[in-house]
């Protein structure tokens, strides 16, 4: 574990919430968005919700699961709340005005709440797997298992509670195939590209830290 004084790891803690807060609110908003890649339905979000797993694993890696946990801690409820107004006011992507708000929004309201589930589902079980597997030699199997499992919880979690039987016609009728679709391109982004970059940024940020040598840095591990 490497050692930070209290003042850094308030910094940093400060930081990764803040970061974990914008992505849920550009992947509430993006997720109103349907895509169709090949014949497939999927939602933009599909393609900026892995950026917080990306986040948690370097976080566990270098200050610690317990560390991990704390920045859920702070971002959840916030994120609740950004959720719902971001939701409202963009509903189904497009601007409705500060009025948005003074009525409430069934629809907006569940997929604030499924939000909030899947993020905390998502983000405690990516913390247990990539916690209990960070010690390998290996050191792509700890980020690897961790996204594929968080992401198929966080992805089924915020679906079925966002859009089961929901009053949106379209994602009621096509939540499932949209949910098993927009976990398939997760899979691919974080194992083609946020794979390789958890590689390339511990191995930047290890070389960094006070005490590392670059041969220890080049480990990965």
């Amino acid at each position: 574990m490497n050692t930070f004084n209290t003042r850094q790891r308030l910094f940093a803690r400060i930081i990764l919430s803040v970061f974990h807060l914008l992505i849920i609110t550009s992947s509430n908003y993006l997720v109103q968005l349907p895509v169709d890649i090949f014949g497939f339905h999927t939602t933009w979000g599909a393609f900026s919700f892995p950026f917080i797993f990306l986040a948690t694993d370097l976080t566990v890696r270098i200050f610690g699961a317990s560390m991990a946990r704390r920045i859920i801690l702070l971002a959840m409820l916030p994120a609740l709340v950004i959720s719902y107004i971001v939701s409202c006011v963009f509903y189904q992507g497009a601007w409705q005005g500060w009025d948005a708000l003074q009525h409430i929004n069934t629809v907006v309201g569940r997929i604030a709440l499924a939000s909030f589930m899947a993020y905390v589902l998502g983000q405690i079980l990516d913390i247990s797997v990539f916690d209990r597997l960070r010690r390998s030699a290996h050191w792509w199997l700890a980020p690897a298992a961790s996204m594929l499992l968080g992401n198929i919880s966080d992805t089924l979690a915020f679906f079925f509670i966002a859009f089961y039987h929901s009053s949106d016609l379209f994602m009621a009728q096509h939540w499932v195939e949209i949910a098993l679709v927009d976990y398939s391109y997760k899979v691919f982004i974080c194992l083609v590209f946020f794979l390789p970059a958890y590689g390339v940024l511990l191995n930047a940020i290890l070389k960094r830290l006070p005490g590392k040598t670059r041969d220890h840095s080049l480990t990965l591990g």
